[in-house]
């Protein structure tokens, strides 16, 4: 895995940073958000999905909710969805087949939260992993890796 950036954020740089990573975002990429509980990954994957909406000249959604409760919330937008899931309460691999997770990957831009089950039982050739850690109330250590070696 290539480290393509590592720095520390506030609120501001980090809407910053998601715009820049949506210009660079096309259909069928993986986004894996992993960090502590309060961390963040809620909080980028919102700014992540409003950076393309604005991209696309799109209305954005009223509301990003953490999909924690109903595991998958999708976002349209022109020629694809955005799947956003939050696997923390999935307890094994046999449930990612339930919920479909594999049907619509390649079709879609996908964004997971506690992608550890994924992580520890299948192989991805083409994904992002962002790591998220607490520095202070308001600023985070940010570090993007990616299976290839991308520009950013």
């Amino acid at each position: 895995m290539n480290k393509l950036i590592e720095f520390e954020s506030d609120l501001e740089q980090l809407n910053n940073f998601s715009l820049k990573l949506a210009n660079k975002t096309k259909v069928g990429d993986l986004f894996l958000l992993s960090g502590d509980l309060g961390v963040g990954k809620t909080t980028f994957a919102r700014s992540l999905i409003n950076s393309l909406y604005d991209i696309y000249n799109l209305t954005k959604p009223e509301k990003i909710n953490s999909p924690s409760f109903p595991i998958m919330i999708n976002y349209s937008l022109k020629d694809c969805e955005i799947y956003h899931y939050d696997f923390y309460r999935l307890k094994n691999k046999n449930e990612l087949k339930e919920i479909g997770f594999f049907e619509e990957l390649e079709k879609n831009i996908t964004i997971i939260e506690w992608p550890e089950i994924i992580l520890n039982n299948y192989r991805f050739g083409n994904y992002y992993f962002l790591e998220l850690k607490i520095i202070d109330l308001n600023k985070r250590l940010l570090k993007l890796f990616h299976t290839e070696k991308k520009q950013f």
